[in-house]
């Protein structure tokens, strides 16, 4: 129950962040990168609907399609983070209405329509939900051809941002390009500093103190390896592991008081699959 009650407070939190971004200042400057909500800033030009609302209708159509082709197990977390997202984007609409941008700074303010979805997305990615969207759109696809979805939706999400060159300025239209560019990097990003861990190859004469302290301390296992050094010859152990980073610090310290001469390589990995880690 534990585990379900943070794995519920995560979907929420992240959603709601990325409805505090979209809202305060990727509607707010017309920024039209960014799937459905790019979209919803083009329809709140015309002014047939506001953004919140178009985002909302969409997602719910969208959420219905999926449920009639993908079944009733379709991705109940993507069906709660779309509905919660279009729900508080149309309620921040009605609660604070925007009819200029916070600051005066068109460049702050992209850092943050840029930043504040993108760790959004990465938290929802890396506990294995979406906020919908164009993902259902790809989900279907991939459900009935082999065509290449990430393509498609970057093809997509570029059309929408040539159109907000000609519905709003060059200007508008070129910081919305520049998003487009970061945006992605900076997803995979977050979720590789989410999972950074560090990986240990530890040379040394006495492996003994160092999985005590594994095992015991830290209560992660390791791998011992007898080999040979080339310049002295002499017998070795390497001792392999795989640690989070407080962990990492703890282990440092321990055999730089312990076995100062042994040989350390710490290497940075953000995908390990195992006990202890991830699963495939």
């Amino acid at each position: 129950m534990k585990n379900k009650l943070k794995h519920f407070l995560l979907l929420t939190a992240s959603t709601l962040i990325m409805a505090v971004g979209v809202y305060f200042f990727k509607f707010a400057n017309n920024f039209t990168f960014g799937g459905i909500t790019g979209l919803a800033v083009l329809i709140a030009k015309t002014g047939v609907m506001s953004a919140g609302d178009f985002t909302f209708i969409t997602n719910m159509l969208l959420l219905i399609l999926g449920f009639i082709i993908l079944g009733s197990k379709f991705a109940a977390k993507t069906a709660y983070c779309s509905i919660l997202l279009s729900v508080a984007l149309s309620a921040l609409e009605r609660i604070f209405p925007m009819s200029h941008p916070l600051t005066d700074q068109p460049m702050l303010e992209l850092c943050f329509a840029i930043a504040l979805p993108a760790l959004g997305s990465a938290i929802l990615f890396n506990i294995g939900s979406s906020s919908g969207g164009t993902d259902i759109i790809a989900m279907i696809l991939k459900k009935y051809s082999s065509f290449d979805i990430g393509k498609a939706l970057l093809v997509t999400d570029i059309l929408i941002t040539i159109a907000g060159c000609f519905v709003f300025d060059i200007e508008t239209g070129l910081y919305s390009f520049l998003g487009l560019a970061i945006r992605s990097f900076m997803i995979d990003t977050f979720i590789e500093s989410f999972n950074l861990s560090k990986y240990f190859n530890v040379v040394c004469d006495h492996p003994e103190p160092i999985c005590d302290f594994l095992t015991h301390e830290l209560h992660r296992s390791a791998t011992v390896c007898q080999a040979q050094g080339a310049f002295s010859g002499k017998d070795k152990y390497i001792v392999f592991t795989a640690l989070n980073r407080p962990q990492a610090v703890k282990l440092r310290n321990f055999i730089k008081e312990n076995e100062p001469e042994a040989f350390i390589l710490i290497s940075n990995t953000s995908e390990i699959i195992g006990k202890g880690f991830h699963s495939v």
